[in-house]
């Protein structure tokens, strides 16, 4: 076994992920982390990059500064640039499986995963809502310590914004919140900020859900009935946690400088902020797993595939991010 590398699955092969992952090679193979790519060589030799094919993540750090390591899974379809097609369904989750396989087994150090598109994949009888999900479910045999996940946490520059709901629609999330949610939410980032970012003591906040997090229950009681008690509870198990404080107040830099995450109640309470702080670079992690694992925090980007426009900022970063948090894990475990 190794752990030397990071393992990246290649994605839509039809999307921006080839391109964004030749651009992160070679912005990354002087200097690193060093990643082994699981997917089709011949798509991502396209690209215009040196590639190698190698036999497994032993394979890679030798070979990294001079070409691409791959671990080939042919697709065995044509692929149609910008065009998804359902026929590439099976591949796209062979290599997030072979992934995730490595990763628990400790052969590699965490796993990347490049943008999917989940309509073609429903089309090919995919179950699960999304990635997240999915990985959750492959690793739900595997031991840990702590609450499970999975819990999708974003982030850019010093700003880590966690979401309780994620794709609901707004008139449906205050329906969807549960003080049950909240509490599980906020205790999976905090165990995650110890483990995966060192943080022995960490801080939290909690958004409020209606304007002025509800003005005393003049312009709605969730943070009366369900938020304010959420928090009570979280405190009461040892966990620092403040609110719920009015979200219009939580994201500039001096309030930043007062929590260490922020768990957000939807989707653009949180993508809002982050995407405003550094709209490139965000990445998206997921907390609560047993392996590590992050993403861009972008789509297949369909509309510009194959143009050598795509930028590689965020796959960057969540390369880099898989890499620290790897190495506070191994920290925090030998401790």
């Amino acid at each position: 076994m190794t752990q030397g590398v990071l393992a990246l699955s290649l994605g839509d092969p039809a999307g921006i992920g080839p391109e964004i992952i030749a651009k992160a090679w070679t912005a990354l193979r002087h200097s690193g982390p060093a990643f082994m790519v699981i997917g089709d060589a011949e798509i991502l030799a396209a690209q215009g990059v040196a590639v190698q094919r190698v036999g497994g993540p032993a394979d890679a750090p030798e070979t990294f500064s001079d070409a691409l390591p791959v671990l080939d899974q042919p697709l065995g379809h044509a692929v149609t640039t910008g065009l998804a097609d359902k026929a590439h369904a099976p591949s796209i989750i062979r290599w997030i499986e072979t992934g995730v396989d490595m990763a628990v087994k400790g052969e590699v150090r965490g796993l990347v995963t490049a943008p999917i598109s989940k309509a073609p994949l429903y089309e090919a009888g995919f179950k699960f809502p999304g990635h997240t999900e999915f990985l959750a479910a492959l690793t739900a045999e595997v031991p840990m310590d702590g609450a499970r996940g999975p819990v999708m946490m974003l982030t850019s520059g010093d700003l880590r914004a966690v979401l309780v709901t994620i794709h609901v629609p707004i008139a449906k999330v205050a329906s969807a919140l549960t003080q049950e949610a909240v509490i599980h939410t906020a205790t999976v980032t905090a165990q995650a900020m110890i483990r995966d970012f060192g943080i022995a003591k960490p801080r939290l906040v909690l958004a409020g859900l209606n304007p002025h997090a509800g003005e005393g229950g003049t312009i709605g009681g969730e943070e009366i009935r369900l938020l304010a008690p959420a928090v009570a509870a979280l405190r009461a198990l040892g966990i620092d946690c403040m609110g719920p404080k009015p979200a219009d107040t939580l994201f500039h830099e001096e309030a930043r400088n007062t929590y260490d995450a922020v768990i957000c109640l939807y989707h653009d309470q949180a993508l809002i902020p982050v995407k405003m702080l550094d709209f490139w670079g965000g990445v998206n992690v997921s907390l609560g797993l047993p392996i590590v694992r992050t993403s861009p925090d972008h789509g297949t980007g369909f509309d510009i595939a194959g143009q050598g426009i795509a930028r590689a900022d965020s796959l960057i970063a969540a390369i880099r991010m898989a890499d620290q948090i790897a190495t506070t894990r191994a920290a925090q475990a030998s401790l």
